[in-house]
Protein backbone atom coordinates (compact mmCIF):
# COMPACT_ATOMS: atom_id res chain seq x y z
CA UNK A 1 0.00 0.00 0.00
CA UNK A 2 2.75 2.40 -1.09
CA UNK A 3 1.50 6.26 -0.40
CA UNK A 4 0.06 7.85 -3.54
CA UNK A 5 1.73 11.21 -4.52
CA UNK A 6 0.33 14.22 -2.34
CA UNK A 7 0.26 17.82 -4.20
CA UNK A 8 -1.01 20.28 -1.96
CA UNK A 9 -0.63 22.85 -4.84
CA UNK A 10 -4.33 23.16 -5.79
CA UNK A 11 -7.46 22.33 -4.61
CA UNK A 12 -8.46 19.94 -7.32
CA UNK A 13 -5.23 17.94 -6.86
CA UNK A 14 -6.24 17.28 -3.31
CA UNK A 15 -9.96 16.88 -4.30
CA UNK A 16 -8.84 14.14 -6.71
CA UNK A 17 -6.27 12.48 -4.21
CA UNK A 18 -9.07 11.79 -1.44
CA UNK A 19 -11.58 10.54 -4.00
CA UNK A 20 -8.89 8.01 -4.78
CA UNK A 21 -8.10 7.44 -1.45
CA UNK A 22 -11.79 6.84 -0.53
CA UNK A 23 -12.41 4.60 -3.74
CA UNK A 24 -9.35 2.48 -2.13
CA UNK A 25 -10.73 2.52 1.37
CA UNK A 26 -14.30 1.28 0.08
CA UNK A 27 -12.54 -1.61 -2.56
CA UNK A 28 -10.83 -3.10 0.67
CA UNK A 29 -13.85 -3.42 2.73
CA UNK A 30 -15.40 -4.76 0.41
CA UNK A 31 -12.63 -7.10 -0.69
CA UNK A 32 -11.54 -8.26 2.64
CA UNK A 33 -15.19 -9.24 3.99
CA UNK A 34 -16.29 -10.78 0.45
CA UNK A 35 -16.19 -13.98 2.20
CA UNK A 36 -18.09 -12.88 5.11
CA UNK A 37 -21.29 -12.41 3.08
CA UNK A 38 -23.07 -15.99 3.55
CA UNK A 39 -22.34 -16.45 7.09
CA UNK A 40 -25.21 -17.44 8.66
CA UNK A 41 -27.47 -15.82 12.00
CA UNK A 42 -25.29 -16.39 14.76
CA UNK A 43 -24.82 -15.64 18.55
CA UNK A 44 -26.81 -12.60 19.79
CA UNK A 45 -28.10 -12.59 16.13
CA UNK A 46 -30.78 -14.64 17.06
CA UNK A 47 -32.59 -12.39 19.75
CA UNK A 48 -31.44 -9.35 17.62
CA UNK A 49 -33.35 -10.69 13.95
CA UNK A 50 -34.47 -14.36 14.22
CA UNK A 51 -36.59 -13.95 17.42
CA UNK A 52 -37.34 -10.61 17.16
CA UNK A 53 -41.23 -10.20 16.07
CA UNK A 54 -40.86 -5.93 15.92
CA UNK A 55 -39.15 -5.88 12.31
CA UNK A 56 -40.88 -8.15 10.92
CA UNK A 57 -43.41 -5.07 9.63
CA UNK A 58 -41.73 -2.29 8.06
CA UNK A 59 -44.46 0.56 8.14
CA UNK A 60 -45.15 -0.37 11.51
CA UNK A 61 -44.36 1.96 14.81
CA UNK A 62 -43.24 -1.02 16.29
CA UNK A 63 -39.91 -1.56 14.27
CA UNK A 64 -38.74 1.74 16.86
CA UNK A 65 -40.10 -0.55 19.66
CA UNK A 66 -37.76 -2.97 20.26
CA UNK A 67 -38.10 -5.55 22.75
CA UNK A 68 -37.09 -4.83 26.55
CA UNK A 69 -35.26 -8.08 26.89
CA UNK A 70 -31.80 -6.98 27.38
CA UNK A 71 -31.12 -8.86 23.76
CA UNK A 72 -28.88 -6.54 21.35
CA UNK A 73 -31.86 -4.15 19.94
CA UNK A 74 -32.44 -2.91 23.38
CA UNK A 75 -33.59 0.52 24.26
CA UNK A 76 -31.86 0.83 20.59
CA UNK A 77 -34.94 1.93 18.21
CA UNK A 78 -32.72 3.28 15.09
CA UNK A 79 -30.80 0.02 14.83
CA UNK A 80 -34.39 -2.34 14.97
CA UNK A 81 -35.41 -0.25 12.11
CA UNK A 82 -32.28 -1.09 10.16
CA UNK A 83 -32.84 -4.32 10.74
CA UNK A 84 -36.47 -4.17 9.57
CA UNK A 85 -35.42 -2.93 6.53
CA UNK A 86 -33.13 -5.63 6.03
CA UNK A 87 -36.29 -7.78 6.99
CA UNK A 88 -38.20 -6.42 4.34
CA UNK A 89 -35.46 -6.81 1.50
CA UNK A 90 -34.52 -10.51 2.73
CA UNK A 91 -36.42 -11.73 4.96
CA UNK A 92 -34.35 -14.54 7.04
CA UNK A 93 -32.11 -15.04 4.02
CA UNK A 94 -28.43 -12.98 5.31
CA UNK A 95 -27.21 -11.30 2.50
CA UNK A 96 -28.72 -7.53 2.90
CA UNK A 97 -27.70 -7.79 6.75
CA UNK A 98 -24.03 -8.54 5.91
CA UNK A 99 -24.53 -6.03 2.94
CA UNK A 100 -25.58 -3.26 5.11
CA UNK A 101 -22.76 -3.81 7.92
CA UNK A 102 -20.32 -3.53 5.34
CA UNK A 103 -21.44 -0.44 3.42
CA UNK A 104 -22.02 0.79 7.32
CA UNK A 105 -17.86 -0.40 8.37
CA UNK A 106 -17.20 1.41 4.57
CA UNK A 107 -18.82 4.38 5.69
CA UNK A 108 -17.26 4.86 9.00
CA UNK A 109 -13.91 4.44 7.60
CA UNK A 110 -14.61 7.41 5.09
CA UNK A 111 -15.40 9.42 7.84
CA UNK A 112 -12.78 8.60 9.74
CA UNK A 113 -9.93 9.54 6.81
CA UNK A 114 -11.91 12.63 6.92
CA UNK A 115 -11.41 13.50 10.10
CA UNK A 116 -7.57 12.33 10.42
CA UNK A 117 -6.97 14.42 7.06
CA UNK A 118 -8.61 17.65 8.50
CA UNK A 119 -7.12 17.06 11.29
CA UNK A 120 -3.74 16.42 9.98
CA UNK A 121 -4.11 19.61 8.10
CA UNK A 122 -4.92 21.74 10.39
CA UNK A 123 -1.77 21.49 12.17
CA UNK A 124 0.16 21.36 8.96
CA UNK A 125 1.64 17.76 9.36
CA UNK A 126 2.48 16.21 6.01
CA UNK A 127 1.64 14.52 3.93
CA UNK A 128 -1.96 14.81 5.88
CA UNK A 129 -3.73 12.81 3.31
CA UNK A 130 -1.70 9.94 2.84
CA UNK A 131 -1.43 9.84 6.36
CA UNK A 132 -4.80 9.76 7.24
CA UNK A 133 -5.30 7.14 4.66
CA UNK A 134 -2.86 4.53 6.20
CA UNK A 135 -4.64 5.04 9.33
CA UNK A 136 -8.35 4.86 8.33
CA UNK A 137 -7.11 1.68 5.75
CA UNK A 138 -5.21 -0.09 8.75
CA UNK A 139 -8.42 0.77 11.34
CA UNK A 140 -10.78 -0.90 8.49
CA UNK A 141 -8.80 -3.87 7.06
CA UNK A 142 -7.57 -5.15 10.94
CA UNK A 143 -8.83 -8.11 12.25
CA UNK A 144 -10.23 -7.07 15.53
CA UNK A 145 -12.90 -5.46 13.62
CA UNK A 146 -14.70 -8.66 12.09
CA UNK A 147 -17.06 -9.71 15.22
CA UNK A 148 -18.31 -5.83 14.68
CA UNK A 149 -18.75 -6.71 10.72
CA UNK A 150 -19.46 -10.29 10.41
CA UNK A 151 -21.90 -10.66 13.25
CA UNK A 152 -25.03 -9.00 12.36
CA UNK A 153 -26.22 -8.35 15.89
CA UNK A 154 -23.28 -6.13 16.28
CA UNK A 155 -24.75 -3.05 13.87
CA UNK A 156 -25.26 -2.10 17.07
CA UNK A 157 -21.68 -0.82 17.07
CA UNK A 158 -21.56 -0.03 13.11
CA UNK A 159 -24.39 2.43 13.34
CA UNK A 160 -22.94 4.04 16.58
CA UNK A 161 -19.34 4.27 15.27
CA UNK A 162 -20.55 5.88 11.89
CA UNK A 163 -22.92 8.84 14.13
CA UNK A 164 -19.76 8.81 16.33
CA UNK A 165 -17.20 9.69 13.66
CA UNK A 166 -19.77 11.60 11.55
CA UNK A 167 -20.27 13.80 14.56
CA UNK A 168 -16.21 14.75 15.04
CA UNK A 169 -16.13 14.78 11.15
CA UNK A 170 -19.07 17.53 11.23
CA UNK A 171 -17.38 19.58 13.84
CA UNK A 172 -13.77 19.32 12.26
CA UNK A 173 -15.23 20.36 9.08
CA UNK A 174 -17.55 23.34 10.82
CA UNK A 175 -14.95 24.58 13.16
CA UNK A 176 -11.47 24.35 11.48
CA UNK A 177 -10.58 26.88 9.39
CA UNK A 178 -12.08 25.72 5.70
CA UNK A 179 -9.72 24.51 2.97
CA UNK A 180 -9.01 26.31 -0.10
CA UNK A 181 -12.09 25.67 -2.77
CA UNK A 182 -14.28 23.85 0.15
CA UNK A 183 -17.92 24.51 -0.43
CA UNK A 184 -20.82 24.87 1.63
CA UNK A 185 -21.46 27.11 5.00
CA UNK A 186 -19.21 25.57 8.10
CA UNK A 187 -22.57 25.93 9.96
CA UNK A 188 -24.14 23.28 7.94
CA UNK A 189 -21.76 21.07 9.28
CA UNK A 190 -22.11 21.56 12.64
CA UNK A 191 -25.48 20.85 12.02
CA UNK A 192 -24.38 17.67 10.77
CA UNK A 193 -22.09 17.17 13.66
CA UNK A 194 -25.71 17.81 15.44
CA UNK A 195 -27.80 15.80 13.57
CA UNK A 196 -25.28 12.55 13.85
CA UNK A 197 -24.53 13.15 17.65
CA UNK A 198 -28.65 12.91 18.02
CA UNK A 199 -29.06 9.74 15.70
CA UNK A 200 -26.72 7.81 17.67
CA UNK A 201 -28.18 8.32 20.88
CA UNK A 202 -30.67 5.89 19.20
CA UNK A 203 -28.16 3.38 18.18
CA UNK A 204 -25.97 2.50 21.72
CA UNK A 205 -25.23 3.77 25.10
CA UNK A 206 -21.87 4.33 24.39
CA UNK A 207 -22.73 7.73 22.43
CA UNK A 208 -23.10 9.11 25.17
CA UNK A 209 -19.75 10.02 25.63
CA UNK A 210 -19.79 11.76 22.33
CA UNK A 211 -20.64 15.25 23.38
CA UNK A 212 -17.07 14.99 25.99
CA UNK A 213 -14.83 13.91 22.80
CA UNK A 214 -16.34 16.40 20.59
CA UNK A 215 -15.51 19.33 23.52
CA UNK A 216 -12.21 18.08 24.11
CA UNK A 217 -11.35 17.79 20.50
CA UNK A 218 -12.35 21.47 20.08
CA UNK A 219 -10.37 22.14 23.07
CA UNK A 220 -6.83 20.34 21.42
CA UNK A 221 -7.38 21.12 18.03
CA UNK A 222 -9.66 24.26 17.41
CA UNK A 223 -10.02 26.50 20.42
CA UNK A 224 -6.74 25.72 22.62
CA UNK A 225 -8.94 26.17 26.08
CA UNK A 226 -12.56 25.12 26.86
CA UNK A 227 -13.04 28.49 27.50
CA UNK A 228 -12.74 29.44 24.27
CA UNK A 229 -14.55 26.68 23.03
CA UNK A 230 -17.47 27.76 25.15
CA UNK A 231 -17.33 31.29 24.20
CA UNK A 232 -17.16 30.44 20.76
CA UNK A 233 -20.09 27.62 20.06
CA UNK A 234 -22.00 27.67 23.62
CA UNK A 235 -25.30 27.29 21.51
CA UNK A 236 -23.49 24.31 19.67
CA UNK A 237 -22.48 22.82 22.94
CA UNK A 238 -26.52 23.65 24.49
CA UNK A 239 -27.42 21.49 22.19
CA UNK A 240 -24.73 18.93 21.90
CA UNK A 241 -25.49 18.60 25.28
CA UNK A 242 -29.26 18.36 24.90
CA UNK A 243 -28.78 14.86 22.84
CA UNK A 244 -28.57 13.20 26.21
CA UNK A 245 -32.01 13.91 26.85
CA UNK A 246 -33.06 11.07 24.05
CA UNK A 247 -30.71 8.52 25.42
CA UNK A 248 -31.88 9.07 29.27
CA UNK A 249 -35.74 8.37 27.83
CA UNK A 250 -34.50 5.50 26.21
CA UNK A 251 -32.73 3.90 29.27
CA UNK A 252 -35.69 4.47 31.62
CA UNK A 253 -38.27 3.57 28.66
CA UNK A 254 -36.58 0.29 28.66
CA UNK A 255 -36.23 -0.59 32.50
CA UNK A 256 -33.25 0.82 33.41
CA UNK A 257 -29.42 0.41 31.65
CA UNK A 258 -30.19 -2.51 29.47
CA UNK A 259 -32.74 -4.56 31.56
CA UNK A 260 -31.08 -7.84 32.11
CA UNK A 261 -28.04 -7.28 30.41
CA UNK A 262 -26.33 -4.55 32.19
CA UNK A 263 -26.52 -2.45 35.36
CA UNK A 264 -25.98 -2.98 38.93
CA UNK A 265 -28.24 -5.42 40.85
CA UNK A 266 -27.54 -8.22 38.48
CA UNK A 267 -25.37 -10.27 40.80
CA UNK A 268 -22.13 -8.96 39.58
CA UNK A 269 -20.55 -6.29 41.72
CA UNK A 270 -18.94 -3.04 40.64
CA UNK A 271 -15.77 -3.88 41.88
CA UNK A 272 -15.58 -7.06 40.40
CA UNK A 273 -16.21 -6.05 37.01
CA UNK A 274 -13.91 -3.16 37.45
CA UNK A 275 -11.07 -5.81 38.25
CA UNK A 276 -11.74 -7.96 35.37
CA UNK A 277 -11.63 -4.47 33.15
CA UNK A 278 -8.42 -4.57 34.09
CA UNK A 279 -7.50 -7.62 32.25
CA UNK A 280 -9.87 -6.49 29.50
CA UNK A 281 -7.95 -3.53 28.66
CA UNK A 282 -4.86 -5.06 28.50
CA UNK A 283 -5.73 -7.78 26.17
CA UNK A 284 -7.80 -5.31 24.03
CA UNK A 285 -4.01 -3.28 23.82
CA UNK A 286 -2.25 -6.75 22.53
CA UNK A 287 -4.79 -7.33 20.15
CA UNK A 288 -4.50 -4.24 18.52
CA UNK A 289 -0.77 -5.14 17.76
CA UNK A 290 -0.82 -8.78 17.94
CA UNK A 291 -4.22 -10.03 16.74
CA UNK A 292 -4.39 -13.42 17.62
CA UNK A 293 -6.09 -15.00 18.83
CA UNK A 294 -9.32 -13.71 18.49
CA UNK A 295 -12.80 -14.69 20.21
CA UNK A 296 -16.09 -14.21 19.82
CA UNK A 297 -17.42 -14.90 23.49
CA UNK A 298 -15.07 -14.60 26.58
CA UNK A 299 -17.83 -15.47 28.64
CA UNK A 300 -19.05 -13.82 31.70
CA UNK A 301 -16.15 -14.47 34.31
CA UNK A 302 -15.42 -11.94 36.72
CA UNK A 303 -11.90 -11.08 39.08
CA UNK A 304 -12.54 -11.32 42.71
CA UNK A 305 -8.98 -10.33 43.72
CA UNK A 306 -6.95 -7.59 42.91
CA UNK A 307 -3.77 -10.14 42.82
CA UNK A 308 -5.09 -11.78 39.89
CA UNK A 309 -4.39 -8.64 37.89
CA UNK A 310 -1.81 -6.38 39.48
CA UNK A 311 0.17 -6.18 36.76
CA UNK A 312 -3.05 -5.12 34.57
CA UNK A 313 -4.27 -2.90 36.54
CA UNK A 314 -1.10 -0.90 37.15
CA UNK A 315 -0.39 -0.59 33.58
CA UNK A 316 -3.78 0.70 33.18
CA UNK A 317 -3.49 3.20 36.16
CA UNK A 318 0.33 3.94 34.59
CA UNK A 319 -1.82 4.67 31.15
CA UNK A 320 -4.27 6.93 32.53
CA UNK A 321 -1.86 8.98 34.74
CA UNK A 322 0.05 9.47 31.22
CA UNK A 323 -3.32 10.48 29.55
CA UNK A 324 -4.30 13.27 32.29
CA UNK A 325 -0.62 14.46 32.51
CA UNK A 326 -0.22 14.86 28.49
CA UNK A 327 -3.82 16.48 28.55
CA UNK A 328 -2.25 19.18 30.01
CA UNK A 329 1.32 19.27 28.77
CA UNK A 330 1.28 17.52 25.52
CA UNK A 331 -2.22 17.53 24.49
CA UNK A 332 -2.42 15.78 20.90
CA UNK A 333 -0.98 13.13 22.53
CA UNK A 334 -3.21 12.99 25.49
CA UNK A 335 -6.55 13.37 23.59
CA UNK A 336 -5.48 9.87 21.81
CA UNK A 337 -5.32 8.48 25.45
CA UNK A 338 -8.52 10.38 26.10
CA UNK A 339 -10.44 9.11 23.27
CA UNK A 340 -9.54 5.31 24.17
CA UNK A 341 -10.30 5.32 27.65
CA UNK A 342 -13.16 7.70 27.45
CA UNK A 343 -14.97 5.90 24.47
CA UNK A 344 -14.27 2.46 26.35
CA UNK A 345 -15.60 4.04 29.75
CA UNK A 346 -19.33 2.93 29.30
CA UNK A 347 -18.91 -0.79 28.75
CA UNK A 348 -15.11 -1.05 30.13
CA UNK A 349 -15.02 0.36 33.55
CA UNK A 350 -17.47 0.22 36.50
CA UNK A 351 -21.21 -0.41 35.27
CA UNK A 352 -21.23 -4.12 34.90
CA UNK A 353 -22.41 -5.97 31.55
CA UNK A 354 -23.31 -8.61 32.79
CA UNK A 355 -23.74 -11.26 29.73
CA UNK A 356 -20.19 -10.24 28.31
CA UNK A 357 -17.55 -8.78 30.47
CA UNK A 358 -14.87 -8.88 27.50
CA UNK A 359 -15.77 -7.99 23.97
CA UNK A 360 -13.70 -7.53 21.08
CA UNK A 361 -16.61 -5.50 19.21
CA UNK A 362 -16.01 -2.96 21.61
CA UNK A 363 -12.63 -2.35 20.52
CA UNK A 364 -14.42 -0.53 16.29
CA UNK A 365 -14.03 2.73 17.61
CA UNK A 366 -10.92 2.75 20.49
CA UNK A 367 -8.83 1.20 18.17
CA UNK A 368 -8.84 3.94 15.43
CA UNK A 369 -6.71 6.01 17.99
CA UNK A 370 -4.18 3.63 18.16
CA UNK A 371 -3.83 3.18 14.59
CA UNK A 372 -4.11 6.74 13.53
CA UNK A 373 -0.91 7.40 16.27
CA UNK A 374 0.89 4.24 14.83
CA UNK A 375 0.51 6.09 11.37
CA UNK A 376 1.90 9.45 12.79
CA UNK A 377 4.61 8.32 14.54
CA UNK A 378 5.78 5.92 11.48
CA UNK A 379 5.92 8.51 9.27
CA UNK A 380 7.99 10.90 11.93
CA UNK A 381 10.21 7.81 12.11
CA UNK A 382 10.57 6.21 9.40
CA UNK A 383 9.94 8.81 6.57
CA UNK A 384 9.78 7.65 2.85
CA UNK A 385 10.05 3.73 4.36
CA UNK A 386 6.58 4.63 6.37
CA UNK A 387 4.53 3.50 3.16
CA UNK A 388 6.09 0.15 2.56
CA UNK A 389 5.87 -1.16 6.38
CA UNK A 390 2.19 0.20 6.42
CA UNK A 391 1.48 -1.96 2.96
CA UNK A 392 3.37 -4.66 4.54
CA UNK A 393 1.39 -4.42 7.86
CA UNK A 394 -1.91 -3.86 5.82
CA UNK A 395 -1.37 -6.76 3.63
CA UNK A 396 -0.79 -9.19 6.95
CA UNK A 397 -3.80 -7.63 8.31
CA UNK A 398 -6.02 -8.10 5.43
CA UNK A 399 -4.97 -12.08 5.28
CA UNK A 400 -5.87 -12.49 8.68
CA UNK A 401 -9.41 -11.11 8.41
CA UNK A 402 -9.64 -13.29 5.79
CA UNK A 403 -9.34 -16.22 7.56
CA UNK A 404 -11.51 -15.03 10.59
CA UNK A 405 -14.30 -14.53 8.67
CA UNK A 406 -13.84 -18.43 7.21
CA UNK A 407 -14.74 -19.19 10.92
CA UNK A 408 -17.76 -17.82 10.64
CA UNK A 409 -19.16 -19.89 8.28
CA UNK A 410 -21.15 -21.80 10.48
CA UNK A 411 -21.95 -22.22 14.10
CA UNK A 412 -20.00 -25.43 14.65
CA UNK A 413 -16.64 -24.34 12.64
CA UNK A 414 -17.22 -20.64 15.26
CA UNK A 415 -17.69 -22.59 18.42
CA UNK A 416 -15.38 -25.24 18.32
CA UNK A 417 -12.73 -22.01 17.96
CA UNK A 418 -14.35 -20.78 20.62
CA UNK A 419 -13.64 -23.73 22.81
CA UNK A 420 -10.33 -24.43 21.41
CA UNK A 421 -8.98 -21.23 22.35
CA UNK A 422 -10.93 -20.20 25.65
CA UNK A 423 -12.14 -23.82 26.95
CA UNK A 424 -12.94 -22.08 30.35
CA UNK A 425 -16.08 -20.65 28.76
CA UNK A 426 -19.18 -22.76 29.88
CA UNK A 427 -21.33 -20.62 27.33
CA UNK A 428 -18.99 -21.75 24.30
CA UNK A 429 -19.09 -25.76 24.96
CA UNK A 430 -23.25 -24.85 25.17
CA UNK A 431 -23.36 -23.66 22.15
CA UNK A 432 -21.23 -25.29 20.24
CA UNK A 433 -23.03 -28.80 21.24
CA UNK A 434 -26.50 -27.03 20.13
CA UNK A 435 -24.87 -26.52 16.82
CA UNK A 436 -23.56 -30.40 16.99
CA UNK A 437 -27.05 -31.42 17.62
CA UNK A 438 -28.54 -29.31 15.10
CA UNK A 439 -26.33 -30.98 12.99
CA UNK A 440 -27.37 -34.61 14.29
CA UNK A 441 -24.25 -35.04 15.82
CA UNK A 442 -25.88 -36.17 18.95
CA UNK A 443 -22.82 -37.95 20.93
CA UNK A 444 -20.39 -34.74 20.95
CA UNK A 445 -23.65 -32.92 21.90
CA UNK A 446 -23.44 -34.77 25.05
CA UNK A 447 -20.13 -34.17 25.18
CA UNK A 448 -20.17 -30.12 25.11
CA UNK A 449 -23.10 -30.47 26.92
CA UNK A 450 -22.16 -32.23 29.86
CA UNK A 451 -19.03 -29.90 30.03
CA UNK A 452 -21.07 -26.97 29.87
CA UNK A 453 -22.42 -27.80 33.11
CA UNK A 454 -19.65 -29.15 34.86
CA UNK A 455 -17.48 -25.85 34.19
CA UNK A 456 -21.07 -23.86 35.42
CA UNK A 457 -23.37 -25.94 36.89
CA UNK A 458 -26.20 -22.95 37.59
CA UNK A 459 -25.79 -22.23 33.68
CA UNK A 460 -30.18 -22.30 32.94
CA UNK A 461 -29.44 -22.39 29.35
CA UNK A 462 -27.18 -24.80 28.89
CA UNK A 463 -30.20 -27.21 31.70
CA UNK A 464 -32.69 -26.39 29.25
CA UNK A 465 -31.24 -27.10 25.78
CA UNK A 466 -29.42 -30.64 26.87
CA UNK A 467 -33.34 -31.20 27.95
CA UNK A 468 -34.67 -30.06 24.55
CA UNK A 469 -31.55 -31.95 22.66
CA UNK A 470 -32.15 -35.44 25.02
CA UNK A 471 -35.86 -35.05 24.30
CA UNK A 472 -35.06 -34.99 20.29
CA UNK A 473 -32.41 -38.10 20.94
CA UNK A 474 -35.48 -39.87 22.70
CA UNK A 475 -33.99 -39.95 25.84
CA UNK A 476 -37.14 -38.17 27.85
CA UNK A 477 -35.42 -39.65 31.67
CA UNK A 478 -32.20 -38.18 30.84
CA UNK A 479 -34.03 -35.10 29.26
CA UNK A 480 -36.17 -34.70 32.88
CA UNK A 481 -33.57 -34.76 35.21
CA UNK A 482 -32.16 -31.60 33.19
CA UNK A 483 -35.71 -29.78 32.67
CA UNK A 484 -35.57 -30.85 36.74
CA UNK A 485 -32.68 -28.17 37.15
CA UNK A 486 -33.73 -25.80 34.74
CA UNK A 487 -37.33 -25.01 36.57
CA UNK A 488 -35.32 -25.20 40.06
CA UNK A 489 -33.50 -22.45 39.07
CA UNK A 490 -35.38 -20.19 36.94
CA UNK A 491 -38.93 -21.07 38.28
CA UNK A 492 -40.01 -18.23 35.68
CA UNK A 493 -38.90 -20.30 32.91
CA UNK A 494 -42.00 -21.05 30.96
CA UNK A 495 -40.62 -23.10 27.93
CA UNK A 496 -38.65 -25.36 30.72
CA UNK A 497 -42.00 -26.27 32.44
CA UNK A 498 -43.51 -26.61 28.65
CA UNK A 499 -40.87 -29.12 27.79
CA UNK A 500 -40.60 -30.79 31.16
CA UNK A 501 -44.17 -31.51 30.95
CA UNK A 502 -43.93 -33.10 27.55
CA UNK A 503 -41.12 -35.15 28.77
CA UNK A 504 -43.09 -36.69 31.91
CA UNK A 505 -45.87 -37.33 29.24
CA UNK A 506 -43.33 -39.86 27.42
CA UNK A 507 -42.49 -41.03 30.61
CA UNK A 508 -46.55 -41.86 31.39
CA UNK A 509 -46.67 -39.11 34.47
CA UNK A 510 -49.27 -37.57 33.38
CA UNK A 511 -50.32 -36.58 36.91
CA UNK A 512 -46.75 -34.89 37.16
CA UNK A 513 -46.97 -33.18 34.03
CA UNK A 514 -50.18 -31.25 34.97
CA UNK A 515 -48.41 -28.60 36.82
CA UNK A 516 -45.77 -27.75 35.14
CA UNK A 517 -48.15 -26.90 32.03
CA UNK A 518 -50.25 -25.31 34.20
CA UNK A 519 -47.37 -23.27 35.74
CA UNK A 520 -46.33 -22.71 31.66
CA UNK A 521 -49.73 -21.31 31.06
CA UNK A 522 -49.35 -18.85 33.56
CA UNK A 523 -45.99 -17.66 32.87
CA UNK A 524 -46.50 -17.46 29.01
CA UNK A 525 -50.25 -18.77 27.39
CA UNK A 526 -50.08 -20.65 24.36
CA UNK A 527 -51.59 -22.79 22.08
CA UNK A 528 -49.49 -25.84 22.47
CA UNK A 529 -49.37 -25.61 26.42
CA UNK A 530 -53.23 -25.68 26.42
CA UNK A 531 -53.61 -28.76 24.39
CA UNK A 532 -50.81 -30.34 25.87
CA UNK A 533 -52.53 -29.82 29.15
CA UNK A 534 -56.00 -30.80 27.62
CA UNK A 535 -54.02 -34.56 26.61
CA UNK A 536 -52.43 -34.94 30.16
CA UNK A 537 -56.01 -34.18 31.87
CA UNK A 538 -57.39 -37.07 29.85
CA UNK A 539 -54.93 -39.35 30.53
CA UNK A 540 -56.03 -39.26 34.64
CA UNK A 541 -59.37 -39.24 33.49
CA UNK A 542 -60.33 -35.26 33.80
CA UNK A 543 -61.97 -35.08 30.42
CA UNK A 544 -64.26 -32.10 31.25
CA UNK A 545 -60.93 -30.10 31.97
CA UNK A 546 -59.78 -31.28 29.02
CA UNK A 547 -62.39 -30.05 26.97
CA UNK A 548 -61.74 -26.42 28.27
CA UNK A 549 -58.21 -26.97 27.26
Amino acid sequence: MPALSHSPSTPLSRWSDSRLYAALLLGAVALVYANSLRSPFLFDDTGAVVENSTIRHLWSLDIFNPPADGSTTTGRPLVNASFAVNYAVSGDRVWSYHALNLALHGLAALSLFGLLRRTLTSFDFRPSTAVAFTAAFLWAVHPLQTETVVCIAQRTELLCGVFYLLALYGFARGALPPEPGARGPQRAWLALSLTACLLGMATKEVMVTAPLLVLLYDRTFVAKSFAAAWRARRGYYIALGATWLLLAWLVTHSGGSRGVAAGFGLGVSWWTYLLRQCDALVLYLKLSFWPHPLVLDYGTAVTHSVTEVWWQGLLVLTLLAATVWSLVRQPVLGFVGAWFFIILAPSSSFVPLVTQTIAEHRMYLPLAAIVGLVAVVAQRRLGALAPWSAAAVALTFAAVTIARNYDYRDAVALWTNNVTTRPEVARGHNNLAWALQQRGQSTEANDHFARAIALQPGYITAHYSWGVALLDQGHAAEAIAQFEAAVQLAPNHADAHLNLGNALMQVQRASDAIPHYEAALRLAPAADAHYNLGIALMDVGRNDEAVGQ
